[in-house]
């Protein structure tokens, strides 16, 4: 196995987040020691899932076992994944907002040929569907559990509820033409030419 060194265009701040989190973590465990401290397990966190490193080669740069890489890298993303804020929440947030933004985005992963359901035939390769809530700069304000790849963008919003969520608070959606027939607040192009978008009413 050959070791190389590599970057992370991360900043030291999101180290310093983490690495903080997972010493909390850590404390409420009653762990009393690791192969690596929380901040080497931060870093490790951190390079898999900015540049997708496999498992293997982390574990080697990093001087861990696989299955110990594994096992770091899914406990930092459970920290994450629980300070993440709810749908209902970021629909709080979203309703002192203009409008918001919808939009899915395809995360790739490594499938065989005959696992359909993870092919995306928009984006013509297998992956997960996501779909993100942003504010009118585009800030992100919610990011949704990941579905297969094949599932469209308009199902996928209405299985998460965000369709019904943002009409009961009245909120205005703009999203793109993969969005039609979502119905409830949300807007999407007109066909054809003349006008990019409906108009909206004024509250």
């Amino acid at each position: 196995m050959l070791v190389y060194p590599s970057g992370v265009d991360v900043s030291s701040s999101a180290l310093r987040f983490l690495s903080a989190r997972l010493r909390q973590r850590r404390q409420e465990l009653g762990t009393r020691w690791r192969r690596l401290s929380a901040g080497r397990q931060a870093l490790l966190a951190l390079a898999h899932l900015r540049n997708g490193h496999p498992y293997a080669q982390l574990a080697a740069g990093f001087g861990i076992g696989t299955t110990t890489a594994y096992r770091y890298i899914t406990e930092a993303v459970e920290v994450l994944a629980a300070l993440a804020p709810t749908l209902a929440e970021a629909v709080r947030t979203a309703s002192s907002k203009a409008f918001v933004l919808l939009d899915g985005t395809l995360l790739p992963i490594d499938r065989i040929a005959a696992d359909r359901p993870y092919y995306s035939g928009k984006h013509k390769r297998h992956g997960m569907n996501v779909q993100v809530l942003a504010d009118p700069f585009g800030r992100m304000l919610w990011a949704s559990p990941a579905l297969p790849g094949a599932v469209h963008d308009v199902r996928a919003a209405r299985e998460h509820g965000i369709v019904d969520a943002l009409a009961e608070a009245d909120i205005t959606c703009w999203a793109d033409k993969g969005y039609r027939g979502a119905g409830g607040t949300v807007r999407i192009p007109y066909r054809g030419g003349g006008r990019s978008f409906p108009p909206v009413s004024r509250r």
